[in-house]
């Protein structure tokens, strides 16, 4: 059987700000599928689910103080703080383009992880906790998605390295994955590089793709990736918001 074609985008050191809106123009604007690969972004960024609550998950007076950016991004999924020491891998793809797979986060997060399996091919005993991706029980990879009645996204921030100050900036969330089961951040998460290179990691997620995929690798100056997208609904919280802290209600989001 003939393989579905899918774009191949990679990045290094796109904001994660101007990722976020070009994945959701992508999906939204475009009837294609797509792999984004970027390699890192260029500064410290906390990144929030569209329903995170900033006085639940963020330590927010030392947010402000360090002026610490905070984004509300378009999908689910939790809370992490990114720098150029993260790896991010998005699929953005038709319901119809990978055969047998029902558009459910679940079973998305699953299908990916089968293709990290063969990334990792042994290394660091990879699995699929819920909906994280560890290696040695410890988390390494978060993942968030976005599901539309034709179409969806699943983003994943893969933790190369870390520093342990920028940790203190996140809450011990209040809704956790059992199998945190109490750890604090630096309990449980771990660091990729102790496990694989860097760019072993990008050429074998792109090795990994083809199994599923035929690639078209495009350009980073390609014209459709330059547009601008005005109607993303990830964006930058406000110095007012983050002070101020209120619940956040999905049901009055901006709905494009």
């Amino acid at each position: 059987m003939r393989l579905p074609l899918m774009n191949l985008v990679k990045l290094n050191g796109m904001s994660i700000l101007r990722q976020l809106h070009l994945e959701e123009k992508l999906m939204r604007t475009s009837s294609e599928n797509w792999c984004i690969i970027n390699d890192g972004t260029i500064k410290p960024t906390i990144v929030m689910g569209i329903s995170g609550k900033p006085q639940e998950l963020l330590e927010t007076e030392s947010v402000l103080r360090d002026e610490i950016p905070v984004i509300r991004r378009m999908s689910g999924g939790g809370t992490v703080i990114v720098d150029q020491d993260t790896v991010f891998v998005t699929f953005i793809c038709n319901k119809d383009a990978v055969p047998g797979l029902k558009p459910d986060p679940q079973r998305i997060i699953h299908w990916a992880g089968h293709l990290y399996e063969k990334v990792f091919n042994g290394i660091g005993n990879f699995s699929v906790c819920e909906n994280d991706y560890v290696l040695g029980g410890r988390k390494f990879g978060g993942n968030a998605l976005s599901i539309t009645s034709k179409r969806w996204l699943q983003h994943t921030s893969f933790l190369w390295d870390y520093k342990k100050s920028n940790m203190s900036y996140l809450k011990l969330p209040q809704k956790a994955p059992n199998y945190r089961q109490g750890r604090s951040h630096l309990d449980f998460i771990c660091r990729m590089k102790d496990y694989i290179s860097r760019p072993d990691f990008i050429d074998e997620t792109i090795r990994a793709a083809e199994s599923h995929f035929r690639l078209t690798p495009l350009n980073q100056e390609d014209n459709l990736l330059n547009q601008q997208y005005e109607h993303s609904r990830s964006r930058l919280l406000t110095i007012d918001e983050l002070e101020e802290a209120p619940v956040y209600n999905p049901a009055v989001a901006t709905r494009v």
